[in-house]
């Protein structure tokens, strides 16, 4: 008996069967060779991903639903801009005709008695920006921005003095910030008409008239196509009598060809000067109807600035939105590719699973 208790107490991992033994009701699995016990399933955790991932999946798809939305309502808007530019060319032109023919009938005369013709020394500088009233358009606002910016520094260093008149929620907001000087700001909107340009040049007509500046300056976005636009500095007051009569103009149309949207670029010829006869008599002083008509046409070039930075604005906000659009199609492929990979994963580990379990049996 002696012999038999120092025999099992002495038996070693060796001398057991590879089915193990039963020691105290318990089966022991004390064979060397056997594979560790297999890792607890990953199946809920890689499941959970999987369930993220998806959620990703439909979010992008909404975030490129509303990319495409906001690209086509852009569109409809500059289709309609380009409307209203049309509806505004007869009387544009006709304007542009008499002002020429008058200018070029006083040109012996002493014209230069018109307040809005008066070059004077300048000691300070108004700055009309125009900028948007909303993101998501491209570069569109920070270029202009950037351009008030530049030409405010320029005309400090020449000693010069700078206010603001800020057309457009963004600059507002920008220049508020910041050390500026700002008489005035107003929103922009999406479709600028008569009366908005005619309240802008009251404005810009009563600082120039009453001398507290001594220049105009206009900050625009000129449109060149639906990719670029460039930002764009110009004197508007005092008015310049040999720029007036010799300003063309260009206009844009907004067509489709092949499901795409493009631009098509026509250049309008300048505007012949009305020939007056002669023996034409005037009943007022040519300065009084010159005088009457330089306001006129101020706000026809106010009104033409407007709906030239507003139609930039539109097209940069297409060209953000398309190529939003085009990124969301990109990142919803790669994201349901990644989600095909751990969907086929996982099939794999339970199919490995399976076959282990089956083989441990």
């Amino acid at each position: 008996a002696f012999f038999e208790m120092n025999a099992f107490v002495n038996v070693g991992p060796a001398s057991f069967t590879t089915t193990g033994r039963n020691v105290g009701g318990r089966q022991q699995d004390l064979c060397a060779g056997r594979p560790a016990r297999a890792a607890p399933r990953a199946a809920p955790v890689m499941m959970a991903n999987m369930q993220e991932i998806r959620t990703r999946i439909e979010s992008v798809k909404n975030t490129q639903k509303i990319t495409e939305a906001m690209k086509l309502v852009a569109a409809a808007k500059v289709r309609r801009a380009q409307d209203a530019v049309l509806r505004s060319r007869p009387f544009s032109e006709s304007l542009q005709k008499v002002l020429g023919g008058l200018l070029k009938r006083l040109k012996k005369e002493k014209i230069y008695d018109v307040p809005l013709l008066q070059e004077r020394e300048v000691k300070k500088v108004l700055l009309c920006v125009i900028t948007g009233d909303r993101g998501l358009c491209g570069s569109y606002n920070s270029y202009m921005l950037k351009k008030t910016e530049q030409r405010c520094a320029e005309l400090k260093a020449e000693g010069i003095e700078v206010c603001l008149f800020c057309i457009g929620g963004k600059g507002a907001q920008y220049f508020k910030r910041r050390d500026y000087e700002i008489i005035k700001d107003i929103r922009c909107g999406q479709a600028p008409t008569n009366e908005d340009a005619i309240s802008i040049s009251e404005i810009l007509l009563s600082s120039y008239l009453s001398g507290d500046v001594d220049r105009v300056e206009l900050l625009y976005t000129k449109f060149v196509s639906l990719i670029a636009s460039t930002p764009s500095v110009r004197t508007i007051v005092p008015l310049s009598p040999s720029g007036l009569e010799t300003e063309g103009d260009e206009i844009f149309q907004l067509t489709t060809k092949d499901g795409k949207f493009i631009v098509e670029k026509e250049t309008v010829p300048v505007a012949e000067a009305e020939e007056f006869p002669a023996d034409m008599i005037f009943e007022q002083d040519p300065g009084q109807i010159l005088s009457a008509l330089l306001p006129l046409y101020l706000n026809g070039q106010l009104l033409r600035t407007l709906q030239e930075s507003i139609a930039s604005e539109l097209a940069s906000r297409m060209s953000a939105m398309s190529s939003a659009s085009d990124n969301a199609k990109g990142l919803k492929k790669n994201l349901t590719l990644e989600y095909n990979r751990a969907r086929q994963a996982a099939i794999t580990q339970e199919l490995m699973e399976i076959i282990s379990g089956a083989s441990a049996l």
